[in-house]
């Protein structure tokens, strides 16, 4: 009877996690692009967005630990334009994290490039979500951001999003751009 309810209680705890794991689409998103980023021997990827004129995404990968993504306005898209076409993704990277248009900036820091992860492990990285003035760290412990779990299961949702676009755009490029 013990043993029943303490199996119990493992499986109601882990649940909410596991929900989360089973929403989340940037995981495999992350692993596809990281796989060609790999065959490729590339360390970045940009994109112009067709959907928001004037928006780019960009993405500086660092192999087995990391994945920043950037996505924002910028305000010589002709520049930004032609860095891409020459494939000077890093550069683009630099320009949009250093200059996008104010307030429209997006920033994902994907710990050990995984894809979004809402409530990590021991000795796992906490990924990072910034847009506009807002900044999630998503530890697992929405009491200490001073939010109610169903905001933070929002703002987590909505980090994964958005996230998950940026990075099929990217995935996009690489299959287009003769990179793939």
């Amino acid at each position: 009877m013990v043993k029943t309810c303490v199996a119990l209680l493992a499986i109601m705890l882990a649940a909410p996690g596991a929900a989360f794991a089973q929403e989340a689409k940037s995981p495999e998103l992350v692993k596809q692009l990281t796989q060609l980023l790999d065959q490729k021997k590339l360390d970045s990827i940009a994109t112009a967005d067709p959907q928001n004129l004037g928006t780019y995404v960009a993405a500086l990968y660092f192999a087995g630990s990391q994945l920043l993504v950037v996505t924002g306005k910028y305000a010589a898209p002709p520049l930004l334009n032609e860095k891409i076409g020459k494939k000077d993704y890093r550069d683009v990277y630099i320009d949009l994290s250093s200059a996008s248009v104010a307030g429209s900036k997006v920033f994902v820091m994907d710990m050990n490039a995984d894809g979004l992860v809402a409530r990590p492990g021991e000795n796992q990285g906490m990924d990072t979500f910034e847009s506009g003035t807002k900044q999630y760290t998503f530890d697992g412990d929405w009491k200490k951001a001073k939010m109610s779990e169903a905001d933070y299961t929002k703002a987590f949702a909505d980090a994964d999003g958005a996230y998950s676009h940026a990075l099929e755009l990217l995935l996009a490029q690489l299959k287009a751009s003769g990179t793939y």
